[in-house]
């Protein structure tokens, strides 16, 4: 892979000459999900191809339990998108079964961004107590699938508005 992806790899060690006051460092794809299990700390931005960024972004996701509970947020110079990192989920539309947090969360990144720090940590702190709590919570966030208990998208959210009072 270190020949396969020369052009890419070639061009992000000539841009990173033009910022030398940013640390840089190429990693073999297999290494880095390596390093990002082990010391995740250590990683600010990882600056990579869309199937290893595709790749990564699932690993990264499961390290904080899972695509159900990833935000995402895509700034720019003059603006800025807020999703989800898992993407649309065409294959669950109307089933009322998929977790909610990734959107929310995703909206909470939005907050921030646009100066309602306040509002973002109420809904970020909504959020974890519902998931502390463990009962309206969907059936990712269960420790058994099939548990009988998880609630739908709808009842989750909700649970989640109820927590911020």
């Amino acid at each position: 892979m270190k020949f396969t992806d020369g052009l890419f790899k070639a061009i992000g060690e000539e841009v990173a000459k033009q910022y030398p006051d940013i640390e840089y460092e190429n990693r073999i794809v297999d290494n880095m999900c390596m390093q990002l299990v082990q010391k995740p700390e250590l990683y600010d931005v990882l600056v990579l191809p869309n199937l290893y960024g595709d790749i990564l972004s699932d690993l990264c996701a499961g390290l904080v339990g899972g695509l159900g509970v990833a935000p995402g947020a895509n700034i720019g110079d003059s603006g800025a998108i807020f999703e989800a990192t898992h993407g649309s989920a065409p294959k669950y539309k109307g089933l009322n079964k998929v977790n909610p947090t990734a959107m929310i969360l995703s909206g909470k990144l939005m907050l921030d961004y646009l100066g309602e720090s306040a509002a973002g940590q109420r809904l970020e702190a909504a959020v974890a107590k519902v998931i502390a709590e463990g009962t309206h919570v969907t059936y990712d966030m269960k420790p058994n699938r099939d548990d009988p208990t998880a609630v739908g998208t709808s009842r989750m959210a909700e649970a989640i508005i109820e927590a911020m009072g």
